[in-house]
C-alpha cells in the first residue's frame, strides 16, 4: 500500500506488477480506482456549464454515453484530464483525477447558487472499480450479467444484490472492459463476487504500465502545467466549433503558430527501462525529455513518452541519456501494444 493523491491504495498485490499486467492484457484484472474524483453535476444549467468549460462538446453524444474531455487554464495547458459520465437527461457524473477534484468543481462555478445547477463531491460516498481485459465482460457476467454488457463510451445504472451501480464502458489499460462505481458500504461486497470469479487484482503498478503500453498520457506527466493538448497530440479532444470554452484564446493562437514539441513514444533498445526527466537526444544534441518510461512487459523491451521537436517522424533515431549513458531509441507509433 503506497500513499497515492491524497489516499491509501494498492501498489501491487502477492502476484506482483508483472503477472498483473500480463493477466489484464490475456484474461481480467480488477483495480480499485476511487481515488478518482466523482462531482455530481445536475440541473437544468448543468450542460451549459460544462460545454463553457470543457474543451469537447457534449452535443456530440447523448445520455447514457461518456466523453473524454480537457479543463484548460487561461494559457492552454491542461489543468485536467475528465470523464464526463452523461447518466440522464440534466445529470453527469464528472470524473477528475485524484487531486484535481476542488479545482474542476471552481471551474464549474463551485455548488452553484441558484436552482438550475449542483455540483456535489460524492467521491467519499462510492467506490469505483475497474474490470478490465479480454475476458472482462465473459467473467462480469457471472456476477452481473446487466453490468457486463455495458456497451464501450456507454453508461447505465445497473441493479446488483439489492444495490444500485452506476457502470460505464471505460478503461484505462488499452483493453475493454468497465468501471463500477458503487456505494461505498457495498464496496466490499462487490469486490469479493468479482474477484471469486477469478478475475485478478491489480494494483497501481501494473495500472501505470498498462496505460503506457497503451500510450494513454497521466496528468502530471503527459498533461499539466505548460502542456496544451496540441503538443500532448491530443488535439481530438478540442472542438473548435464551439463558440467559447475556457482557453481557447490562447490554445487557438498556439494552433496558428504551429506547436514547438510534441508528445512521442520511444522504443528504447534493450530491456532496461527509460525514467521521466532523462534527456532525449538527436544527433548528439538534447533535443526533449521523457516524461514517463518504463519496462514493457508485453514487448519485453524499454519504451516512454517523450516530449520532442515536432519535426521528429516515426522511424526517426533518436537516443536516451540514461545515467550517462546514451542509449538509442527509435521512434514509434501509439499504442506501443
Amino acid at each position: 500500500m503506497v500513499p497515492f493523491g491524497g489516499w491509501e491504495m494498492p501498489l501491487s498485490y502477492p502476484s506482483g506488477t508483472l503477472a498483473e499486467h500480463r493477466s489484464c492484457r490475456t484474461d481480467a484484472v480488477v483495480f480499485d480506482v476511487s481515488h478518482l474524483g466523482t462531482l455530481r453535476v445536475s440541473g437544468p444549467d448543468a450542460y451549459d456549464r460544462l460545454q463553457q468549460a470543457f474543451t469537447n462538446d457534449l452535443a456530440r453524444i447523448a445520455p447514457g454515453r461518456t466523453q473524454y474531455t480537457h479543463l484548460l487554464d487561461d494559457d492552454g495547458s491542461v489543468l485536467d484530464d475528465i470523464i464526463v459520465w452523461w447518466t440522464d437527461e440534466n445529470s453527469f457524473d464528472v470524473m477528475p483525477n485524484a487531486s484535481n477534484t476542488d479545482r474542476v468543481r471552481a471551474a464549474l462555478g463551485g455548488s452553484g447558487a441558484d436552482a438550475g445547477f449542483g455540483a456535489v463531491d460524492v467521491t467519499g460516498s462510492r467506490a469505483v472499480l475497474a474490470v478490465q481485459g479480454p475476458e472482462a465482460r465473459n467473467r462480469l457476467a457471472a456476477v452481473s450479467p446487466d453490468a457486463s454488457e455495458v456497451a464501450r463510451n456507454c453508461v447505465a445504472l445497473v441493479e446488483w444484490d439489492g444495490i444500485r451501480l452506476t457502470v460505464s464502458g471505460t478503461g484505462y489499460t488499452g483493453e475493454d472492459g468497465v468501471e463500477i462505481a458503487v456505494p461505498a458500504e457495498a464496496a466490499e461486497r462487490l469486490w469479493d463476487a468479482v474477484t471469486a470469479v477469478g478475475i485478478t487484482p491489480a494494483g497501481l503498478g501494473a495500472r501505470d504500465t498498462l496505460r503506457l503500453e497503451a500510450g494513454l498520457p497521466l496528468h502530471g506527466h503527459e498533461l499539466g502545467e505548460g502542456i496544451t493538448p496540441l503538443q500532448a497530440g491530443l488535439g481530438w479532444v478540442v472542438r473548435w466549433d464551439k463558440p467559447s470554452f475556457q482557453g481557447r484564446e490562447a490554445l487557438a493562437a498556439e494552433r496558428e503558430r504551429g506547436v514547438h514539441r510534441r508528445l512521442r513514444g520511444l522504443r528504447v533498445e534493450g530491456r532496461r527501462p527509460p525514467r521521466e526527466g532523462q534527456a532525449v537526444l538527436r544527433n548528439g544534441e538534447v533535443v526533449g525529455e521523457v516524461t514517463s518510461g518504463n519496462f514493457s512487459p508485453m514487448l519485453e523491451a524499454g519504451i516512454a513518452l517523450a516530449f520532442v521537436p515536432p519535426d521528429a517522424d516515426i522511424g526517426d533515431e533518436l537516443a536516451v541519456d540514461m545515467r550517462g549513458n546514451l542509449v538509442p531509441a527509435a521512434v514509434v507509433k501509439l499504442p506501443f501494444v
